[in-house]
């Protein structure tokens, strides 16, 4: 009896432990589920990020525009999908003080991120546009000083003062997201 109850709760924990794994590290190709978090404002963090020039950009240098953090990776589908409406948030909002920065997870950085960048093009209302927006690259070690991502794609959209207030796991919502923008600009 003693055994068939450690055998029953070792497979409890092990699916358990297979589930928050399989939500804390989805497979390429795969995200976590969707949920966007409001949340008391916080600081937008310190850190430097390289772009495509392997030049340093930071949040700071954002401060007085509405933006939106946007982690993704050229294999992941989910991103691409949305891809499109980040380009057209940025055509649509940027001249009202919004930009998007797009932070590359591709292990292999650059390698990987600028054929990506030089060769796709997305449907923006029935106009094929390339990516409108400044790239970034992130690593593990970027991603927990933004608080730690859980899949791709994962926004964070802070305000004009630095000050974080929502969090996006998975896709945007795109009529969503365009009413809370709008509400920050």
């Amino acid at each position: 009896m003693k055994k068939g109850i450690l055998i029953g709760a070792g497979v409890v924990a092990l699916l358990a432990l297979m589930w928050w794994a399989d939500r804390k590290f989805p497979p390429p190709g795969r995200t976590a589920s969707t949920a966007t978090t409001a949340t008391a404002p916080t600081e937008a963090p310190t850190v430097a990020l390289k772009d495509l020039n392997d030049k340093d950009v930071t949040l700071a240098q954002f401060k007085g525009q509405v933006v939106l953090v946007n982690f993704w990776a050229t294999w992941c589908a989910p991103c691409k999908v949305e891809i499109p409406w980040m380009i057209e948030f940025q055509k649509k909002y940027g001249p009202r003080g919004f930009t998007i920065l797009g932070v590359s997870m591709d292990e292999d950085g650059k390698k990987s991120v600028q054929p990506f960048l030089d060769k796709e093009r997305f449907d923006v209302n029935g106009q094929q546009e390339a990516m409108n927006y400044p790239i970034v690259f992130g690593n593990d070690s970027i991603s927990e000083k933004f608080g730690g991502i859980m899949g791709l794609p994962t926004s964070m959209l802070y305000t004009r003062d630095g000050k974080k207030v929502r969090t996006i796991v998975g896709l945007v919502n795109h009529d969503d997201i365009a009413k809370v923008i709008e509400g920050l600009l």
